[in-house]
């Protein structure tokens, strides 16, 4: 698990991981109890200055682990109950070397089943030498190397508990999304903001059915479309510049 200031979360993700053997903790400079609740809670915590990216920075805590088997978290999630069975089952018998676990997520306290949030199934649980993460800033992938396959459970993701978290992610990802964009010699204009920003809405609340999670679907889109807008409208303020 990768933190910065992650207090007010950090202790119920934990508690909902204490059946593993260890719990690696890497933390970028938080200013809150984060690492000391880590610690408290028997976790392996290495402090850090810089901020590589998410994909470096969660490549620094898989170096540190040292079972067999790696389950990656984020402070926001937690385990439930018939996901723990299912990952303690696949570890016993192991038909694949990684696994996909479902996410479900919620939007200012509701949970999402529509909007291209659900089902959402990620790569986390993996033999330690058959994956890493990718080198992405934002938006990392795991680098599968083995045998795919998929367990049962659910990962509760509580993403976005307000509208402030909301308009936070959206500034922070749209910026340094811009910057990775930038470097890779991606070209912006204000035309292409409005284009991807519409199509991300369109996308959203149309094709992936948003309007069937009610008002809080169409305020997803919205948001889907203000941080495509906002990357593209950066991008092109970084090349004017």
């Amino acid at each position: 698990m990768i933190t910065r200031n992650e207090s007010t979360r950090l202790r119920a993700c934990l508690e909902s991981v204490a059946f593993a053997d260890e719990l690696v903790v890497v933390d970028s400079g938080s200013t809150d109890n984060t690492v000391a609740i880590a610690r408290s809670m028997g976790a392996v915590v290495h402090e850090t200055t810089d901020w590589p990216g998410f994909g470096p920075q969660k490549n620094r805590a898989l170096d540190l682990a040292r079972g067999d088997w790696v389950l990656s978290i984020d402070a926001d999630e937690r385990v439930t109950p018939p996901l723990r069975a299912s990952i303690e089952a696949a570890m016993a018998q192991p038909r694949f070397d990684i696994y996909s676990i479902n996410r479900r997520s919620s939007y200012c306290g509701q949970y999402m089943l529509h909007s291209g949030w659900y089902p959402d199934r990620l790569l986390r649980l993996f033999r330690r030498d058959k994956a890493r993460f990718s080198n992405d800033v934002v938006h990392e992938r795991l680098l599968a190397q083995g045998a795919i396959g998929a367990i049962e459970g659910e990962l509760l993701h509580e993403s976005f508990p307000d509208l402030e978290s909301v308009l936070d992610k959206v500034n922070r990802y749209s910026s340094d999304s811009a910057r990775a964009l930038h470097a890779k010699g991606v070209q912006g204009s204000l035309g292409k903001a409005v284009g991807h920003g519409f199509w991300a809405f369109v996308r959203t609340y149309v094709f992936k059915r948003g309007f069937l999670d009610g008002k809080l679907g169409f305020a997803l889109a919205v948001s889907n479309a203000q941080g495509a807008y906002y990357r593209y409208l950066k991008l092109w303020l970084l090349q004017r510049r």
